[in-house]
C-alpha cells in the first residue's frame, strides 16, 4: 500500500503528531538518512514502525525494519515471521540477527538481552551504511527508567531518563504513551505480539510497571507518568548545562603525556564537585572506561591525596598522584623475548 494511502484515524494521527513534534524539536533525523527502526513485534515498536512508514515523505527519510531473535523462548521465531510481515505491509526492507549465545548462569537476562541486541542492531547498521536507529522507548518506559535510577541511587544524568537523541539512538515515542502506541495499533487493526516476560514481575522494571507506578496512581487519584517525564525533562535541561561547563573547564584540567594523559589535581579540586565528577568521568570515557561513581570517586580522591598514592581502574587502567598531577596510563604489554 503506498504510504500516500495509509489510513490516519484520529488516534494514529494523535502519534503521528507527537513523533512528527519530536522529530522536529530534537533534529532526530537527517533529510535523506536511513533510519533503522527496531520492531520486536510489541506494540510500542509495532506503532514506531508504522508512524515512521507513514512520516517517511514528510521527514524526507528512508526506512529499514530490524528484529533481533534472542532466542530466550519458544515462539519467537513466529515474532520474527510477524514483524517481516508488517515490513512487507509498509514496503521497507526486513533485516533480522539471531543470538548465538545465551546468557550464562548468574547474569541479568535482562542486561544479557539489551546488550546482545545494540550490538546485533549496530552491525546491522553499519552494515547497510545507517547512521540512525529509532526505538520506541516511550513515556512509561521513560517513567519506570527515572524511577529505577532514583532507587538505585543513579546521580543527575541517570534520573534525566533517556534523552530523545543519544548518539545515533532516536527515540520519537517518548512523549507517547504506552496507552496510546496501542491506541495507535487497535485503530490500524494490528494485532502486536506479546512478551510473556513483560509481564513477569520477578524481573524489576516489570514490578515498577505493574506494581509502583499503578499504586502510586491509585493514591494520588492522577497519571504520575507525565508528571515524572516532565521532570525528566527539565533535569537533562540541567544535566546538558553540567556537561557543557564541564567541557569547558576540560582543557585547563586534563591534558595528554604521551600516551598518558594527566590531571592538574589542584585545578580539578578547584572545580565545583559537580563540574570535578564531570571532568574525572570524561576522562574515563575517552579511554574507553564505562565509568562507575567508583572510579570517579577515587580519582577525586587522588587529587587530594599524598604523591605516590595509585588506584587500579578497569580495562587495566592505573592512576597514580605525581607531584601537582594525577596521572592516568595503561601500562605497556610486556615485550616478548
Amino acid at each position: 500500500m503506498p504510504p500516500a494511502t495509509l489510513r490516519r484515524p484520529p488516534a494514529v494521527a494523535r502519534v503521528l503528531q507527537q513523533v512528527t513534534n519530536s522529530a522536529r524539536r530534537h533534529a532526530l533525523f537527517e533529510p535523506g538518512s536511513l533510519v533503522v527502526a527496531a520492531v520486536s513485534g510489541g506494540p510500542d515498536s509495532l506503532c514506531l514502525l508504522h508512524a515512521l512508514a507513514r512520516l517517511r515523505r514528510l521527514l524526507r527519510i528512508r526506512l529499514a525494519c530490524f528484529h533481533f531473535d534472542h532466542r530466550l523462548r519458544v515462539g519467537s521465531r513466529a515474532d520474527a515471521t510477524y514483524v517481516r510481515n508488517q515490513a512487507r505491509r509498509v514496503q521497507v526492507p526486513f533485516l533480522m540477527r539471531t543470538a548465538e549465545t545465551a546468557p550464562r548462569r548468574g547474569d541479568s537476562v535482562e542486561a544479557w538481552a539489551r546488550t546482545a541486541r545494540y550490538e546485533a542492531l549496530r552491525s546491522v547498521m553499519e552494515e547497510i551504511g545507517s547512521g540512525r536507529a529509532a526505538l520506541g522507548h516511550t513515556a512509561d518506559d521513560q517513567a519506570e527508567t527515572v524511577l529505577l535510577a532514583l532507587v538505585r541511587g543513579g546521580g543527575l544524568s541517570a534520573v534525566s531518563g533517556m534523552e530523545p537523541l543519544s548518539g545515533p539512538l532516536a527515540r520519537p515515542l517518548l512523549r507517547t504513551t504506552r496507552e496510546e502506541t496501542e491506541g495507535f495499533c487497535r485503530s490500524l487493526g494490528l494485532r502486536p505480539r506479546r512478551d510473556p516476560a513483560n509481564e513477569d514481575p520477578a524481573y524489576l522494571r516489570v514490578a515498577v510497571r505493574t506494581g509502583v507506578l499503578p499504586l502510586l496512581e491509585a493514591r494520588l487519584g492522577r497519571n504520575v507518568r507525565t508528571s515524572i517525564v516532565r521532570s525528566a525533562e527539565l533535569l537533562r535541561r540541567d544535566a546538558r548545562l553540567l556537561d557543557e561547563l564541564a567541557m569547558a573547564a576540560l582543557p585547563d584540567v586534563v591534558s595528554r603525556r604521551g600516551e598518558d594523559v594527566v590531571l592538574h589535581a589542584g585545578r580539578l579540586t578547584e572545580l565545583p564537585e559537580a563540574l570535578a565528577a564531570r571532568v574525572a568521568r570524561r576522562v574515563l570515557l575517552d579511554e574507553a572506561v564505562a565509568p562507575e561513581a567508583e572510579h570517579v570517586a577515587g580519582l577525586l580522591r587522588l587529587a587530594i591525596s599524598r604523591p605516590g598514592s595509585r588506584l587500579s581502574l578497569p580495562e587495566g587502567l592505573r592512576a597514580r598522584r605525581e607531584g601537582e598531577y594525577v596521572r592516568v596510563s595503561r601500562p605497556s604489554p610486556k615485550v616478548a623475548r
